[in-house]
């Protein structure tokens, strides 16, 4: 069952080329999740999903994969709710995982043996549980789960969430900011550490109960990508200490800039040390397996400092002092790491120039050494585990022609092996190619980067319409990667040319480069991608350059804003969870403090930027046709933005459609949804081009 492949391509690129992809393809093709390696290496397990259009029927397993043999991959789970958080038992036998089983209002720890038999719960908790961590003796688990303020415990805990229930009314009240992160309002309840013994009838302790952190305004956990809040507790290999991520100035955040820092605290519970102080923030603690050592993410923070590439600090244990960066000069952002098992290594993954690429670091100092050998794809959620002597290290790798799948790297020459092939029939038989790139000297002086994707059954003799498409972030970068919710090669299918370049503000191009659009928000970007599309009609014969349309999602959105006023290059637009007006953007998104300083001030101020890179101030020259499709529940970029450029459009008498998912955030994330944004993407796009 495991497929040997060269590094370059996937197996799907094997396969005969015949039709073309569909919504259908993208969005039904099974999900593979990052892999957790066995202590000794020999097995991992992985989450797949089952995707439907119909949510009910959606399933996701868990799956074990051999590392160093030829046996297929066993299905763990047969049930349709996701498990999360994912960890082995120091022996290896048993896994916990967090999952919501029948009879569960709220995820609950499960613990599932190996050598047979069904999981068992552990946990009862009123708000649920999560992110499962063992007790090096394996006798105990660490996990995560939300209190009310104020509720020493569950029991408080319970009573509180009780009233609450009974209660008529559906109001929220806040005192302070922040009142929201992402699609959530944010609660008067916050991330708490427990330590449950492995029996059915244990008492879970709260590690944090009573304490003056715990107590804090500004207290939580780092925040993640989908609004939530995550305090990263890992064990101490004695057993004896915690070591989580928090925050305790969050409630600065409308006026200051804020921080996430290391705390430890005694296995038993107590008031935690904090480990780091300042203005940087360091997050995801890791110890090295001989204990000596503890490693965590490091990012610079500042007034002066609105994007930071993610370094490597270390630390001294039992006795951490000042911590030291690990190849500072390292001028990649790194975006996972982990300890490999000889204690004097680490193995990253960091972004360069459109990939995710893997290096290796060692523990004592020095440069980063490129591990992975490809040219293609990226790699995200290694692991590693094994011996020193036998290291064995796992991941996921994608590409834009290949769904991400388990692979196992050679750390000696850098080489992947297929330990899975879960998407294969799914791809099987597509017709497309990998991208093509090209690079150009900007006007600006800047060399900037760009993918080209092509229709299927392309002809090099044809002419073909250029669809420019932006990213959002700004810190984001197009990559050579699978993507559902924007897949480059269905944006392509009807017969497309898709330009995805990398402006200013891309991460993996330098951290000055990413650090530069704060400076300079819209036009030079703008400038830049619209410098990349006459490059690309001017190398490509097969491109229409009296064909062109651009579109972006959120800043990419914002971009597409920005160019309704600035350019009448474009036949159409399309502006998905665009920013329209920065004024009433900062009066509702979740942001704070941040714009001031990107921006110039505070916005009654309006000055620098708020006013000269604002599209609102642009409308007198709208006159391109644009699609604009929003989420109502979008808390980052909040509907208002989408319903005010409708009105201007409007007003000016240009072509517009108004698209609103009453029941999406910030991502069009449900099935039937997604296929009909799709249809009127596309629908918009034939109209025009």
């Amino acid at each position: 069952m495991r497929l040997l492949a060269p590094l370059a391509l996937g197996f799907a690129l094997t396969a005969p080329a015949s039709s073309p992809i569909t919504h259908e393809t993208v969005w039904l093709t099974k999900r593979v999740g990052a892999p957790v390696l066995s202590p000794d290496g020999s097995r991992a397990v992985v989450s797949v999903t089952e995707p439907s259009y119909d949510a009910a029927q959606q399933a996701s397993d868990l799956w074990l994969v051999s590392t160093g043999s030829d046996a297929a991959p066993r299905r763990l789970t047969h049930t349709k709710a996701p498990e999360s958080g994912v960890a082995w038992s120091p022996d290896g036998t048993r896994l916990a995982f967090a999952t919501r089983r029948e009879g569960d209002e709220a995820p609950q720890i499960y613990i599932l043996p190996l050598d047979g038999g069904e999981a068992w719960r552990l946990t009862r908790m009123t708000a649920g549980a999560s992110g499962p961590v063992w007790r090096p003796d394996g006798k105990a688990i660490l996990f995560q789960s939300e209190v009310f303020d104020g509720a020493r415990g569950e029991e408080e805990h319970a009573r509180i969430h009780a009233e609450r229930k009974a209660r008529k009314h559906s109001a929220m009240v806040w005192d302070s900011y922040p009142i929201a992160r992402w699609d959530r309002w944010l609660k008067d309840a916050r991330p708490q550490l427990f330590v449950q013994e492995l029996s059915a009838d244990a008492k879970p302790t709260a590690l944090l109960a009573g304490t003056k952190l715990a107590a804090a305004a500004g207290f939580g956990g780092r925040s993640t990508g989908d609004g939530g809040e995550d305090l990263e507790p890992a064990w101490s290999p004695d057993g004896a200490w915690i070591v989580f991520t928090a925050t305790a100035d969050r409630n600065r955040m409308i006026h200051a800039q804020t921080t996430v820092h290391l705390y430890r605290v005694p296995a038993a519970g107590g008031e935690p040390v904090a480990l780091t102080t300042g203005e940087d923030s360091f997050s995801g603690a890791q110890f090295s397996r001989d204990g000596s050592l503890l490693f965590a993410a490091h990012s610079r923070g500042g007034e002066k400092v609105l994007y930071s590439h993610t370094r490597i600090a270390k630390f001294g244990w039992p006795a951490p002092a000042k911590p030291q960066l690990l190849a500072p000069a390292f001028d990649r952002p790194i975006t996972g790491f982990r300890v490999a098992p000889d204690s004097r290594t680490l193995f990253l993954t960091a972004e360069e120039h459109g990939r995710d690429k893997v290096f290796s670091l060692p523990a004592g100092g020095g440069e980063p050494k490129l591990l992975s050998a490809g040219t293609a794809g990226v790699y995200s959620g290694i692991d590693a585990a094994g011996t020193a002597a036998a290291p064995v290290l796992v991941g996921n790798w994608s590409a834009m022609t290949q769904p991400p799948e388990v692979v196992r790297l050679d750390p000696s020459t850098g080489a992947h092996t297929f330990l899975t092939r879960f998407t294969e029939a799914s791809v099987a038989g597509l017709d497309w190619q990998p991208p093509r790139e090209f690079w150009f000297q900007a006007t600006n002086g800047k060399r900037l980067h760009s993918f080209l994707v092509l229709p299927p059954a392309f002809d090099e003799s044809r002419k073909y319409p250029l669809l420019v498409f932006m990213h959002g972030g700004p810190h984001q970068a197009w990559k050579d990667q699978w993507f559902v919710r924007w897949n480059f090669h269905l944006l392509a299918s009807p017969g497309y040319v898709v330009l995805m370049t990398n402006y200013t503000g891309s991460p993996g191009y330098g951290e000055e480069f990413a650090a530069q659009i704060n400076d300079d928000v819209l036009r030079n970007p703008a400038g830049e991608i619209n410098q990349a599309a006459d490059e690309a009609i001017r190398r490509f014969p097969f491109i229409d350059g009296a064909r062109q349309a651009a579109a972006g999602a959120s800043y990419g959105g914002y971009l597409a804003n920005w160019m309704a006023g600035n350019t009448n290059r474009y036949q159409c637009l399309i502006s998905h969870a665009g920013l329209t007006n920065n004024e009433s953007m900062w009066g509702a998104t979740d942001g704070g403090y941040y714009w001031e300083l990107r921006y110039g001030g505070p916005v009654w101020e309006a000055k620098g930027q708020w006013q000269d890179q604002n599209p609102l101030r642009y409308a007198a020259n709208f006159r391109t046709p644009m699609l604009i499709t929003h989420g109502a529940l979008d808390l980052r970029v909040p509907l208002g933005q989408g319903l005010e450029m409708f009105k201007l459009l409007q007003r000016k008498k240009v072509p517009s459609r108004l698209l609103i998912f009453p029941d999406e955030n910030h991502w069009i994330a449900k099935g039937e949804n997604a296929r009909y944004f799709f249809e009127e993407v596309f629908a918009w796009l034939k109209k025009y081009l």
